[in-house]
């Protein structure tokens, strides 16, 4: 009998052994220096999106990441279809998915709808979550109300008619309204529950600055996007240097953000290594709202645009960006032609900081925030150091630097000119997301100065804004192309920002990983991809 006994329980063992051996499990080292926050309104960017949001949590209306083309537009997701009111454009009507279930088994209606929007946006609700909130507020500035119509039909009413309204709406994620029960009313034990959400991969654990667990969800609504592997595992990992060496060692498959000095070993060792233009732009944000800011001069920000030696960053970079001298690329549709076409031109960037009354005898001083590296940042430490050095040998502009984690970068880009969450700084080094007109509007309008909106610069051209009327009105292709054309010639000639460079997302892979996308997108499908033995 014991050795009946035995022999069963070493083929149990045997089958759970071979089971566990089949696991599709892919770990992924990312930049940011902790777990993004689960609970539907992760932070750390875009990264934080990338990972702990869309695989888990959705919208109503989702990133179509078919398209390689052209920047990703929109997909139906917890929303079948929208509409604005023909009789009040301010209005949009969404009809809800049927039959879609939250990971815990509860239903996405429309009282799920209303109950996370209250989260974000209501503060009298018992479900409100500042920390979310705040990122909400700026990504929906033309959000006024919203509202049940029935039980698969919400509205949502904007403060001034908005052609782009779906593209703010597709970063409000929804959360299942049961977990926030479940975890005492409280968003902090929410996020290591695990919240649960509506998308393909659910959360199996959270251990905080050190891994993510996300297994397929097989109750998926969406059939044609179920996900090939079993199991994903997030592990954040902040230290360039550090992600090489857990690829190289099999600790991880796949890495974010290689460092350019890490390329071609990478590819001599066999590691598949993988690169694809996407909407990002990396540089420095002016703080022109500032008390006394130098950069309320537009020759200043000008001048700045002409001292950067954007050729250098790239070779800096090993190639993985491409110059930048506008929100848009040149190759951009939309680019237009701007009056103002920047290179590096020491002798015109002294003479603009000349006129601006700054020279050998008062020169240009500011002090920049910088993050040490997070979400989307490139490798920011030498980025920023080389542009300190240039600046100086080139035009004379003295640059300091406050380094500070990326959370507290992103919180700053959100406050007042002047508010203590600046740390006195008159520039941010920061990512812009060119991606569609409404996140333009967005970071830009005049209508959305900080701390209620995305215009952390306080930054106003009334060209650009009577541009953003036009777009908002439209109704259109022709209109709303010709209207974003128009802003984005603002932005090059009345430049909020110093443009530097353009990323080319450079990743790089255990060669047994298939399937990686290429979407012109900061976000990636995570059910297309698998692994092979």
């Amino acid at each position: 009998m014991q050795i009946l006994k035995f022999l069963a329980t070493a083929a149990v063992a045997a089958l759970l052994g071979q089971q566990a051996l089949a696991d599709k499990v892919v770990r992924i080292g990312i930049t940011a220096s902790d777990i993004p926050t689960a609970t539907g309104s992760p932070n750390n960017g875009f990264e934080g999106f990338r990972f702990l949001g869309y695989p888990v949590f959705e919208s109503l209306v989702l990133w179509d990441l078919s398209q390689t083309e052209t920047n990703a537009g929109l997909r139906p997701g917890l929303a079948e279809s929208w509409s604005q009111d023909p009789d009040d454009p301010k209005v949009w009507i969404f009809k809800l998915r049927e039959g879609v279930k939250f990971h815990d088994g509860t239903d996405f209606d429309a009282d799920a709808v209303i109950w996370n929007m209250d989260r974000y946006f209501d503060k009298e609700s018992p479900q409100f979550d500042a920390r979310s909130s705040a990122n909400s507020v700026a990504r929906m500035p033309l959000l006024e109300s919203y509202a049940k119509i029935d039980d698969h039909t919400v509205s949502m009413t904007t403060k001034r008619p908005g052609s782009y309204f779906p593209y703010n709406l597709v970063y409000i994620l929804f959360a299942s309204p049961n977990s926030w029960e479940q975890a005492g009313h409280d968003w902090a034990a929410a996020g290591t529950l695990p919240t649960a959400g509506t998308g393909p991969f659910k959360i199996l654990g959270i251990t905080p600055r050190v891994s993510a667990e996300l297994g397929r969800f097989d109750g998926y609504w969406d059939k044609d996007h179920l996900a090939k592997l079993d199991r994903v595992e997030i592990v954040p990992i902040p230290d360039p240097s550090t992600r090489v060496a857990a690829l190289r060692s099999g600790q991880v498959d796949w890495i974010e953000a290689v460092p350019p000095d890490a390329i071609d070993a990478l590819k001599a060792a066999g590691l598949t290594y993988l690169t694809n233009p996407y909407p990002q732009v990396w540089g420095w944000y002016f703080n022109i709202g500032a008390t006394d800011s130098p950069f309320t001069d537009l020759r200043v920000r000008q001048a700045l645009n002409y001292c950067v030696d954007r050729d250098g960053i790239v070779a800096l970079l090993n190639g993985t960006a491409q110059p930048a001298v506008s929100w848009l690329k040149e190759s951009d549709p939309h680019f237009g032609a701007p009056k103002e076409r920047y290179s590096f031109d020491p002798e015109k960037g002294k003479a603009l900081l000349a006129e601006a009354g700054y020279g050998p005898d008062h020169p240009l001083a500011f002090k920049v925030m910088i993050p040490t590296s997070g979400s989307g940042f490139m490798q920011p430490l030498p980025m920023n150091e080389f542009l300190q050095q240039t600046l100086k040998s080139a035009c004379g502009v003295d640059v300091a630097f406050d380094p500070q984690e990326v959370n507290t970068t992103f919180a700053a880009s959100r406050a007042a000119p002047d508010d203590e969450a600046q740390h006195g700084t008159l520039a941010l080094n920061n990512l812009g997301i060119p991606s569609d007109p409404g996140i333009t509007a967005r970071y830009f309008s005049s209508a959305n100065f900080t701390p209620n909106g995305g215009n952390y610069f306080h930054w106003k051209d009334e060209a650009f804004d009577a541009a953003v009327t036009t777009l908002e009105n439209a109704t259109d292709q022709a209109t709303i192309d010709a209207a974003y054309t128009v802003m984005s010639e603002r932005l090059t000639d009345d430049p909020p920002f110093m443009w530097v460079v353009h990323d080319l997302n450079p990743r790089a892979f255990n060669p047994k990983v298939t399937g990686v996308g290429v979407a012109q997108s900061n976000f990636i499908d995570l059910t297309t991809v698998d692994i092979t033995e």
